[in-house]
């Protein structure tokens, strides 16, 4: 934890928790705080600054909101990564900047073409038949939006009446009507012990307790999850069973069995998220296969066809005989359906084959990133699998992982420091996140691959003072 300690400039036109904000803003752009950098308590730093706890919990809200920093109960508040930062951090800019490779953001680039978009965007213009894109409230869904969904899903095996599906606006809509469906307030909700960052806030928002569970280089543990089940009420797992975020491991078809045992046998819930599914062509069995009667499988079109296509497919469980019924409420809870008129644009490229065209292009440029990554980093040790968007870096032990961010960041490229993906209070590992897909081009790429191989190079001991 650092000692940071803010030189303080009264400005008596606005409140003391704004102005330590405001300080925070300037230590860590100004580089006296490097991202990862745990801050002090809000008990110790009021005792610094001779101020009440109740200001510099308001102050550590104020950073939050500018994207500044990030709090997680029982773990403290970390300085962000530039990458990770939202459009309230101003006065800093809202992207990238210039010159340094975003391997931080798992934005699998590509997508259909210009010609596909106009012409997809022309039709749906010359359309007579548009009302029921613009009126009316559509809960799970319009009937040809759900068919188009269900013949997506059966691309990856599950096969499931349109009747059965739920339109999400993306995955993190989809995930929260899961979980807000299958349980309450209060329940035990399993994740791997290094999960998408997504999860985490959602179960504080919906009073949910996560509960990690160990992974190894083949993925999440199935011993554990039987013994977390044992010891404790547990309603549900969450799990990504291939290209899982962050360590990019795919679960055997062993394993997968053994989860869906160990399900039957506690009766808990299975949440299973496929948005990186598409990666994958070997046939493995989805959880949703395999276990249809307690399964809520998600996917969606944003990393497989594009970024901007913010829909996504929820399917619920067979059982109970409500289930539906419950997660059309929660979807009214949470925030409706995605919008009907960009769903239409995933209907007709599902329907055309460009979405399947699209994510077989990802696939194979995933793979090849792979390969390229392994050839420019060398000899690295990481449990991920050739065919997945992103890569699990494991750092040697002369690195801690918050100065190689940094430093890696200093020689032009950005990554994710495995802070971010830690539940509960466990320590982070040695390792960083690197999004191999997120560039536009292979050069790009190689540039910021190129900027880490060096880093990986270099002694942490000859890097430069921040001053």
């Amino acid at each position: 934890m650092t000692s940071w300690s803010p030189q303080i400039e009264k400005n008596d036109d606005e409140p003391l928790y704004v102005t330590i904000a405001s300080a925070l803003y300037r230590d860590i752009h100004e580089g006296r705080l490097a991202p990862g950098t745990r801050l002090p308590t809000h008990r110790a730093l009021a005792r610094r600054l001779e101020c009440n706890v109740g200001t510099i919990t308001r102050a550590y809200a104020e950073a939050a909101r500018r994207g500044l920093i990030d709090g997680e109960v029982g773990r403290g508040s970390f300085v962000r990564h530039p990458a990770a930062r939202g459009r309230l951090t101003a006065p800093a800019p809202d992207t990238i900047p210039e010159g340094l490779v975003d391997l931080a953001f798992n934005l699998p680039s590509g997508g259909p073409t210009a010609e596909e978009r106009s012409r997809a965007l022309s039709e749906l213009a010359a359309r007579e038949d548009l009302d029921g894109l613009f009126t009316g409230y559509h809960l799970q869904g319009l009937p040809a939006h759900r068919a188009a969904g269900a013949r997506w899903l059966a691309e990856r095996g599950v096969k499931a009446p349109p009747e059965r599906i739920l339109i999400a606006g993306g995955a993190q809509h989809a995930l929260a009507v899961a979980l807000a469906t299958c349980g309450q307030p209060g329940d035990v909700v399993l994740a791997e012990a290094l999960t998408y960052t997504g999860l985490k806030p959602l179960a504080r928002l919906l009073g949910q307790r996560l509960a990690p569970i160990e992974l190894d280089a083949e993925g999440i543990v199935p011993e554990a999850v039987e013994a977390a089940c044992a010891g404790k009420e547990v309603r549900a797992l969450y799990v990504q069973p291939t290209s899982q975020n962050p360590t990019a491991v795919t679960l055997s078809r062993a394993r997968r069995e053994q989860l869906v045992a160990i399900a039957r046998r506690f009766d808990i819930v299975l949440v299973e998220d496929d948005t990186y599914g598409f990666v994958d062509d070997s046939g493995l069995p989805t959880l949703a296969q395999l276990a249809p009667e307690r399964t809520y499988y998600m996917t969606s079109l944003s990393k497989s066809v594009s970024s901007g296509l913010r829909v996504g497919y929820l399917l619920p469980p067979e059982l109970p005989d409500d289930v539906l019924e419950r997660a059309i409420a929660s979807v009214t809870a949470i925030g409706w359906t995605a919008a009907p008129l960009v769903t239409e644009l995933a209907t007709r490229w599902i329907d055309s084959g460009v979405a399947r065209r699209v994510a077989a292009e990802k696939r194979a440029e995933a793979r090849a990133r792979q390969e390229m990554a392994r050839r420019i980093l060398g000899e690295i040790s990481t449990p991920s699998g050739r065919e997945s968007c992103h890569l699990w870096l494991e750092l040697p032990k002369s690195w801690n992982t918050n100065e190689f961010v940094a430093r890696a960041q200093l020689a032009g490229a950005a990554v994710s420091s495995a802070e971010a993906f830690v539940v509960g209070r466990g320590s982070a590992p040695r390792a960083v996140r690197v999004c191999l897909s997120t560039p536009r081009t292979r050069a790009e790429l190689e540039r910021g691959l190129s900027a880490l191989a060096a880093t990986l190079r270099s002694s942490p001991a000859t890097a430069p003072a921040l001053v």
